[in-house]
């Protein structure tokens, strides 16, 4: 499991340099298609909402490396997976209602 945990350890920290650089106003990181509607005056925010769902997601990948880290038996391998699905559809759905809210769709 510290294959796994260090790939989910690598992830989070992947995710969380992308959060914080979109979070400090490097929209163009988001895909153009995604930002389309996004009014320039709303860019900002736009960018801070968004990084809330990387963040999340790298949260939940750091968070399941670390329970990996307690063994291989099936119970500590049930709560890793399970971690790790809970913070990627937070995530997922954050980025979403910010879709929703700033381009007005996905």
């Amino acid at each position: 499991m510290i294959l796994y945990s260090v790939i989910m350890f690598a992830v989070a920290a992947l995710l969380l340099g992308l959060g914080t650089a979109i979070r400090r106003g490097n929209t163009d990181l988001i895909h153009d298609y995604h930002r389309t509607h996004v009014r320039a005056s709303e860019r900002l925010d736009y960018g801070r909402a968004f990084a809330k769902g990387l963040f999340v997601m790298a949260a939940g990948l750091a968070a399941s490396g670390v329970i990996a880290l307690f063994g291989t038996e099936g119970r500590v391998v049930a709560w890793a997976v399970a971690v790790l699905l809970a913070g990627l559809v937070a995530g997922i759905v954050v980025i979403v209602r910010v879709q929703m809210r700033y381009n007005g769709g996905l």
